[in-house]
């Protein structure tokens, strides 16, 4: 009964905290909120008239959903980076900044399954996936198995940090018998979103240019990337803007994950384009088409290699010490890493792998204004609930709310 009660005391103090702040924090959560609008006007669009309004077809049907879906899985799963070293190594650096990784990751992964609801048509479809009540599949279809790996890894990144924000709330220790089996499972069930994430495409046979033994391998070194790349980011920010203080050493530990992720992420891109180019087949003409275009069609061209070029910047400039050490250096780097990999892990993975069709067809895709809204307004939902989730964390952490119920 008192746990309820301590409970209830913690949902109403969290209302509080997040209902006030200061004018800036008005200004971007206002902001948000209008995004959120404008993506929910241009979901409606969608659900009124179906998914002919995106620039999807038969030919090509996953798009900038399924793109934002995938690179999601891997920015969700770079949690683990932090949760690793905190919970099970206990490295004291790390302490500050796990609790805002893991909030990062449950807003990632709302994200990831508002994209999957947007690419289905609707919600009203996802009965099918109910067992018992749809057409399941487990476990031979390896969607189940994703649907499974990211509702458990999201109830992970929940469940631990709401127990030890519970019992900080109330001023006292989070035992570390209870979290710790968590934490240890989360550590495993990172790689096995991105694994599985990685064999739902490399196990499409009829796509070559998915049917690839590094697919899961480099899946996991582009997410210790971008994620922790945009973890830096976030927490730069937080620091810069609130009392909560993050110490330079741990974002210089973290900036060393980004350096050594990007380096494997680059190396294993050379050995992908050495046997696509080297002794090209006929498997080859989807990378053909995504480098350097095929049969007079382009669009992917620009896409590719501008990421191509902020990979390689931002891995230069990261592999450097003394440029690394230099935070504002630091974090440019972790901008142009970020974006380029949003790029190749989403246009430059997903689309070419319809490209050419079976028949040998090429059926370009362009998103529509309603995609792009649908995607820019389900970002500002996750950065939303991030700000949600990070504000009331930090404010238990700096010890501003405390229950004072037994009082």
């Amino acid at each position: 009964m008192r746990r309820l009660k301590v409970f209830k005391s913690l949902v109403v103090d969290s209302i509080r905290v997040i209902t006030h702040g200061s004018k800036n924090y008005h200004i971007w959560m206002g902001f948000l909120s209008f995004i959120m609008l404008i993506g929910m006007y241009c979901y409606s669009i969608q659900l009124d008239l179906g998914l002919s309004v995106t620039g999807m077809t038969d030919r090509v049907s996953w798009g900038l959903y399924i793109s934002n879906f995938t690179f999601l899985v891997g920015v969700a799963a770079a949690a683990v980076m932090l949760v690793m070293p905190t919970y099970v190594l206990k490295d004291i650096d790390f302490k500050q900044a796990v609790l805002i990784g893991e909030g990062l990751a449950v807003a990632a992964l709302i994200m990831c399954l508002a994209f999957v609801i947007a690419d289905m048509g609707g919600p009203s479809v996802l009965w099918h996936m109910i067992p018992g009540i749809g057409v399941f599949n487990f476990p031979s279809s390896m969607l189940t198995w994703d649907v499974i790996v990211l509702n458990g890894y999201l109830f992970l990144n929940i469940s631990i940090p709401f127990y030890i924000l519970f019992r900080h709330y109330q001023g006292r220790e989070a035992k570390h018998s209870v979290y710790l089996p968590g934490a240890l499972i989360s550590v495993f069930w990172a790689v096995g979103i991105h694994l599985v994430t990685a064999f739902l495409y490399q196990g499409l046979q009829a796509r070559p240019f998915w049917n690839n033994a590094l697919l899961g391998p480099r899946f996991l070194a582009s997410a210790f990337a971008a994620g922790p790349a945009l973890i830096i980011l976030v927490l730069a920010i937080i620091r810069n803007s609130t009392a909560f203080k993050i110490e330079d050493k741990t974002i210089k530990k973290i900036a060393m994950v980004v350096t050594v992720a990007a380096q494997v992420n680059l190396i294993m891109l050379i050995s992908e384009l050495f046997k696509e180019f080297y002794a090209p087949t006929h498997h080859s003409e989807s990378a053909y088409y995504l480098f350097f275009g095929l049969h007079g069609k382009s669009a992917l061209i620009p896409w590719i290699w501008t990421a191509i070029t902020l990979n390689v910047t931002a891995t230069v400039i990261l592999t450097f010490h003394k440029l690394r050490n230099n935070l504002r250096v630091l974090y440019f780097a972790c901008v142009l890493l970020f974006i380029g990999i949003w790029i190749e892990k989403g246009f430059g993975l997903i689309v070419p792998g319809f490209i050419p069709g079976p028949y040998g067809k090429i059926a370009e895709y362009t998103p529509t204004l309603i995609e792009i809204g649908v995607t820019i307004g389900i970002w500002a939902l996750g950065a939303f609930l991030f700000t949600i989730l990070a504000k009331t964390a930090i404010n238990i952490e700096l010890g501003k709310l405390r229950y004072k119920g037994d009082n």
